[in-house]
């Protein structure tokens, strides 16, 4: 007997099989415990319409909540001889309990399952990856503060350009993680909605309680329209990407920066040497390969809207294989982004700073809108302080001052980490992950 539930009388070609299946098993390793949480839902919910009994009820929830802690072990695997994790669900309940375990599928498609299964498994991942931000982002606010007063140069068109600091270079990247979170909540919201129920995209005949399943498994609300719930599918896929492509443009740019300032040439930071790699042939390079790993795979992350988006947006309303493929990059660049997020916490709570790069006289124009400042509260106009400095520039007459000062709000001399600190609070209380967190808990405990 076939273990497809589809199965007719009449097995595929085996070539077609391996085909369309791909490699859907191993990605589903990991959807198997929310497909098993939405069908503990969807029988609670087929129970409250009289659809199964109470006695089917209380079969069916008991051996979901085995299966659910099963799938959540390590060894889990897919037999190979089953489709997908839908598949195997009812067809490993049937074989456990008997003819009520047939009854699970009743007003649901595989098609909406996958699509609450990856909402579902979504939201988890950006809880995580929420976690790991603000890690990373309470590191770079406290390398802010501890070395507030440590100079460095700014650049310009990759010249010296003004006076800068380790302190405002930490808390840049620091701010910019309040705005990816920001973006990556919107991204979340729209996650946060259930499409369980639009069945194959046209809703179901059967007497379901669409909103009974929503607050079972902590969606915010519903995806209401059965056609939209299921051309979703992709769209959330793309939002969830782009989010994710902003952060990795963060985690990026602070990993160039790093590459950079170990170098030689600058030699503003370093690393100890464990964290660092070697050549097989010049015995003196410690390379930052962490650091490249972390820039390449971000590179990749912010590429992966464009697929997602050239793989859906031109296909008509309905369900269409095609979402399949984008599972294959989706669900590793979740993983990605985590461990560079991980990686980047744990490279720079390791940073080396240089203390006294600004005592070399190759840095001395830097300061030189501090004599310009100076010759305008002496009484001279802008551009003719400008002028007068950049000949004394030219003729290397042109002395540092012995003091800089900066008060404006972001500045090296007040830079606002306590503002900023409050902005990502504000940002991260507007997930309120525990409202779903909790319905899911009750869920298990019911």
């Amino acid at each position: 007997m076939s273990k497809k539930i589809w199965f007719k009388g009449q097995e595929p070609d085996k070539k077609i099989e391996n085909f369309t299946v791909g490699n859907d098993r191993e990605l589903d390793k990991l959807l198997a415990p929310y497909d098993i949480l939405t069908g503990i839902a969807h029988v609670h919910m087929l129970s409250g319409t009289n659809q199964i009994s109470d006695d089917e009820l209380h079969l069916l929830v008991n051996e979901l909540k085995k299966m659910y802690h099963e799938a959540r072990k390590p060894d889990f695997i897919l037999p190979g001889d089953v489709e997908d994790i839908h598949s195997y669900v009812e067809m490993s309940l049937t074989e456990r309990i008997g003819k009520s375990g047939k009854k699970l599928h009743i007003g649901r498609s595989r098609n909406d399952l996958i699509l609450v299964d990856l909402k579902m498994y979504i939201r988890d991942k950006v809880r995580e990856l929420v976690d790991n931000v603000c890690t990373l982002f309470n590191l770079l606010i406290m390398q802010s503060e501890k070395y507030k007063d440590v100079q460095m140069p700014g650049y310009t068109h990759m010249q010296i350009a003004m006076p800068s600091s380790f302190g405002l270079w930490f808390g840049a990247y620091a701010e910019s993680l309040t705005d990816d979170l920001q973006i990556l909540q919107s991204a979340y919201k729209v996650v946060n909605k259930n499409p369980l129920g639009s069945a194959a995209g046209y809703g179901s005949p059967f007497p379901i309680a669409r909103t009974k399943t929503t607050e079972l498994l902590g969606f915010d609300s519903l995806n209401y329209n059965s056609i939209y719930a299921q051309i979703n599918r992709g769209k959330t896929e793309l939002i969830t990407s782009q989010a994710i492509a902003v952060l990795s443009g963060t985690l990026g740019k602070l990993a160039m920066d790093c590459i950079l300032y170990m170098s030689q040439n600058y030699n503003f930071i370093s690393l100890p040497d464990e964290l660092t790699t070697g050549s097989s042939i010049m015995p003196h390079k410690k390379n930052p390969d962490v650091w490249e790993i972390i820039r390449g795979k971000c590179s990749r992350l912010a590429s992966l809207p464009n697929e997602i988006y050239l793989i859906s947006h031109n296909l008509p309303s309905g369900y269409h294989r095609d979402m399949q493929i984008i599972k294959e990059h989706f669900i590793p660049a979740l993983t990605d982004i985590q461990e560079c997020t991980e990686m980047s916490s744990y490279m720079l709570e390791h940073l080396i700073v240089n203390k006294d790069i600004l005592s070399s006289a190759m840095y001395d124009n830097i300061f030189s809108i501090e004599v310009v400042q100076q010759l305008i509260q002496e009484g001279m106009t802008f551009r003719d302080a400008y002028r007068q400095t950049a000949e004394k520039i030219s003729s290397g007459k042109m002395k540092r001052p012995e003091n800089v000062k900066y008060t404006h709000e972001g500045s090296i001399g007040n830079l606002c980490n306590d503002r900023i600190k409050k902005m990502m609070s504000e940002v991260v209380s507007g997930f309120n992950f525990k409202s779903y967190q909790s319905a899911i808990k009750k869920l298990l405990a019911g």
